[in-house]
């Protein structure tokens, strides 16, 4: 009699889709697939997103210097003459984001658990959206005609010495203000903009030194979308209830205007 298959996490799919998983693993993913068709269509949905988003970022494939080094600062033993191909995608695919997850398991540890707390990251986006995009006196602390003092007192908090409010009026949105709030238990920043029609978004900035792979990604909930990046150590999500469209193109002017 075979033995059942084991239920597949959503972290064990958002894997699969990346390349993350060892053969084993990804062949009983399969199987659980071909037995579970609504999962599998899922899967086939994050696919095509994560297309797109190779295709909107092509154009910021770029590699520098630091990004070797970068790479080697990582806690984890690396036997470099079995590795050097790796290596020297990493330096292409670094600023790409390494959307297919070509790094994987051969190079960082409990690729799984790491997947899970960047699936973190745009929650507190959305729910910080829900919480502040509504208020009518108060949606910020510090508002647009203090922007110098909004990015020298975030970029002081997060330790970002050159952080820049990004400039969103070639999308359409003009700045509103920011605050400082918690993302992932640290000081976050959030800034938020405003459309001629009154619809809001807001851009939110989290500084993790866990973070170990960068990724670009939608997220949904209800009306409210989500788009968010790992760049190094620190997180970037766009989340307002618009088209996906004017997400991406808010989302490529934060990423031309934010430090990497």
């Amino acid at each position: 009699m075979n033995e059942p298959i084991p239920t597949v996490t959503e972290a064990d799919l958002h894997a699969y889709v990346d390349g993350q998983l060892p053969e084993a693993t990804r062949a009983r993913v399969e199987i659980w697939l071909r037995e579970n068709p609504d999962e599998a269509s899922k899967v086939a949905t994050w696919r095509a997103q994560n297309a797109e988003i190779r295709t909107l970022f092509a154009g910021f494939e770029t590699s520098k210097d630091s990004d070797v080094a970068l790479v080697a600062r990582r806690r984890f033993a690396i036997v470099w003459p079995r590795y050097s191909a790796i290596a020297a995608c990493a330096v292409v695919l670094f600023g790409l984001g390494a959307l297919s997850g070509y790094y994987g398991p051969q190079i960082f540890d409990k690729p799984q658990l790491q997947l899970t707390e960047v699936q973190t990251f745009p929650q507190e986006a959305q729910n910080a959206f829900l919480v502040y995009a509504g208020e009518v006196r108060h949606p910020v602390e510090v508002f647009a005609n203090e922007e110098e003092h909004l990015a020298t007192w975030l970029g002081k908090r997060l330790s970002i010495p050159d952080l820049k409010v990004p400039n969103l009026q070639t999308v359409g949105f003009h700045l509103v203000g920011g605050r400082l709030l918690p993302v992932d238990g640290r000081p976050g920043a959030m800034f938020m903009y405003e459309d001629q029609a009154g619809e809001r978004l807001t851009v939110l900035v989290g500084r993790n030194p866990a973070n170990r792979t960068t990724s670009f990604r939608f997220a949904s909930a209800d009306n409210v979308e989500t788009f968010y990046w790992i760049d190094g150590e620190l997180g970037y999500a766009v989340t307002g209830e618009i088209s996906r469209d004017t997400l991406r193109k808010v989302a490529e002017e934060c990423y031309r205007q934010f430090p990497s």
